[in-house]
């Protein structure tokens, strides 16, 4: 058996390799280490904006049920005649039940885009009809600010405009639109535009209010995410409401645009193509009504 003879160089130049195979390790266990840091801090964050997120929702729900409870009670103890306070007490439960009623479709609705639940029902949604409905929706709470709405229609070929889409999802991404609009108008106007071109139909709701600083521009859409200064709860407003829209809008494939200037106003405006499936039921006002096609609807 022939001896294998080991110089200095041989062994100095393995040394040199095996230690840069070490360093190179080194450095890429530190850089996986890192990474599962920054995993970690953003999982400890997400669970912490949630439990705020769940903390907020909870009081938005648990608040106006007790307001209601209290303001009915109040009304059942009043004295025969006394009709003026009946009405303010009867104004203040119509509010909250209607805040009430407006939180939990936006908390349905984002409990099915959690669970991955969103399905696509298409009918043909008469728009004017359906964008007053939501104007007349809001028409109480505007009045209480002295706001007026401006509906402005961009000419079309035919005069009862009819466009197939999911009439429930849209009326929800437009009301969340007029209810920031309301909430945070400082002008006694709010202009709605609409248009049809080309297969997309396209919404604005402009308001004259607070308007939208450049930070929560970038966060506005998620919410999970705290925005700064005016807007203290996510749940709220410029938080929840434009979250619900952005994931509803994906999944309609359109997409949303905010103009905005602080103290000057915002303009948010929806895009959304007109759907390929054939629409089997009709819709006015976000409500779909099966019927065939020798049916009349009146």
């Amino acid at each position: 058996m022939s001896e294998i003879k080991l110089t200095d160089e041989f062994l100095i130049e393995e040394l040199k390799l095996r230690f840069e195979e070490k360093k190179e390790s080194l450095k890429k266990l530190e850089k996986l280490t890192t990474e599962l840091k920054e995993v970690n801090h953003k999982l400890a964050e997400s669970e912490a904006l949630k439990s705020h997120f769940i903390s907020n929702i909870t009081n938005e729900i648990v608040n106006p049920f007790t307001s209601i409870v209290i303001l009915s009670k109040n009304i059942l103890s009043i004295k025969e005649g006394q009709w003026e306070r009946v009405m303010k007490m009867a104004n203040l439960i119509f509010t909250e039940a209607f805040n009430l009623d407006f939180q939990l479709k936006n908390i349905f609705a984002a409990a099915e885009i959690e669970a991955g639940e969103l399905f696509l029902e298409v009918s043909n949604v008469t728009v004017d009809t359906l964008i007053n409905a939501v104007i007349d929706s809001f028409i109480t709470e505007a009045k209480k600010k002295r706001i007026v709405f401006e509906f402005i229609k961009i000419e079309t070929e035919t005069e009862e405009l009819r466009f197939k889409t999911d009439s429930e999802k849209l009326r929800l991404i437009l009301s969340n639109l007029v209810e920031n609009a309301v909430k945070y108008s400082k002008n006694e106007k709010i202009i709605i535009k609409r248009e049809v071109q080309d297969g997309v139909l396209t919404i604005s709701v402009q308001d004259f209010g607070i308007g939208i600083s450049e930070n929560n521009k970038k966060v506005i859409f998620d919410r999970f995410k705290r925005l700064d200064t005016g807007i203290n709860s996510i749940n709220r407003g410029h938080g929840l409401g434009l979250s619900i829209n952005k994931a509803l809008l994906d999944f309609l494939s359109g997409q949303i645009d905010i103009e905005s200037t602080k103290n000057v106003g915002s303009t948010f405006t929806i895009n959304i193509p007109e759907a390929v499936s054939d629409a089997e039921s009709f819709s006015a006002d976000g409500s779909d009504y099966i019927f065939d096609t020798d049916d009349e609807i009146f």
